[in-house]
């Protein structure tokens, strides 16, 4: 039996409170809201901080007037009715985390800043200490890529590509004052220093531009309870007459990030949904999927799909009916 470390537990009432307690504790402290993420990896001891400070009470992290409260529950975006009609590409993301019991305590923050993850790297403590550690935990050698000075473990939250294609900012809050940035820069590139948010802020809410028509597809083994090992999402601006004014992009799983697609809405602009522009801006993402083996299923299979999730997004923007194809691939209907 995997047991949790000892540590001591805070539980503020406001976002002020907590960013006190944050830094006063300095970097031994680490927040958790849903711990559906955090808890696993402290049985494996992947994280062991020596206080954990609750965000559950927080009453001012579950709004969802004007922006979206990064203490929202999963469960609670699925069921919220202006999400789905207005963010529908966030709305299809959210619906497809893990099940309905991860996701009625998952929140939206804790999606966000979900650990990378690795064959090498998400196991317990006995199993990585046979191998030798990796280079992400207590070890030096990245067992993906041994050359590597970097660790290569792969992003797997899917509200993240959700939201950058609808060109999401997200507020971050600590004693030092507050920023705003795109959601895109609170990702670097690198397993193990995986965000930009420092260890005294807090993510606190996330504001969405409207006017965007969004779609969200995951692949994935499993028909729940599982990982992205692709993630797609595509949003788009239509005119009235069908033309595209403007194009965003974005993959996850297939990186240390997820990550906006350059000159994808270079292509798309000012030309209309057609079969030939859908296959051509298919094969221009798809080129940029560089997957490691560090995740379930071949990843080179995994890049040679990626052009037909690109393809069942934008057709599900054009307007297709794709519910078929969704029961079929995602094993869900997302009606």
């Amino acid at each position: 039996m995997m047991r949790l470390p000892w540590f001591e537990y805070r539980a503020p009432r406001s976002i002020a409170e907590a960013a006190k307690i944050l830094a006063g504790e300095g970097p031994q402290a680490m927040l958790i809201a849903g711990g559906t993420d955090l808890i696993p990896n402290m049985k494996r001891r992947h994280q062991s901080p020596r206080t954990l400070v609750s965000l559950r009470g927080v009453r001012e992290l579950k709004q969802s007037n004007g922006a979206l409260g990064a203490g929202l529950t999963l469960s609670e975006l699925v069921n919220n009715g202006a999400v789905k009609e207005k963010y529908r590409g966030l709305w299809q993301a959210a619906a497809l985390v893990a099940t309905a019991h991860l996701r009625n305590m998952g929140t939206l923050g804790g999606n966000l800043c979900l650990d990378t993850r690795c064959t090498y790297y998400n196991q317990n403590y006995e199993w990585r200490k046979a191998i030798d550690f990796c280079l992400k935990k207590d070890g030096e050698v990245c067992w993906v890529a041994t050359a590597s000075k970097r660790c290569v473990a792969v992003s797997s939250t899917d509200t993240a590509p959700a939201l950058i294609a609808l060109g999401a900012k997200v507020k971050l809050v600590s004693v030092r004052g507050e920023r705003e940035l795109p959601l895109d820069a609170l990702y670097n590139n690198d397993g193990i220093d995986y965000l930009s948010r420092r260890s005294d802020e807090i993510l606190t809410e996330v504001s969405v531009p409207a006017g965007w028509t969004s779609s969200y597809w995951k692949l994935r083994r499993r028909g729940s309870f599982d990982f992205p090992v692709l993630g797609v999402a595509a949003a788009v601006r239509f005119s009235k007459d069908g033309t595209v004014e403007e194009a965003r992009i974005a993959l996850g799983a297939v990186a240390s990030r997820p990550f906006l697609v350059p000159k994808t809405g270079e292509i798309l602009v000012g030309k209309k949904l057609s079969d030939d522009v859908i296959a051509e801006v298919a094969g221009a993402v798809g080129s940029r999927a560089k997957p490691m083996d560090n995740a379930d299923l071949d990843l080179y299979w995994r890049k040679q799909v990626t052009p037909d999730f690109v393809g069942y997004a934008l057709r599900e923007l054009r307007g297709d009916d794709m519910r078929a194809m969704r029961v079929r691939i995602a094993r869900h209907a997302l009606g």
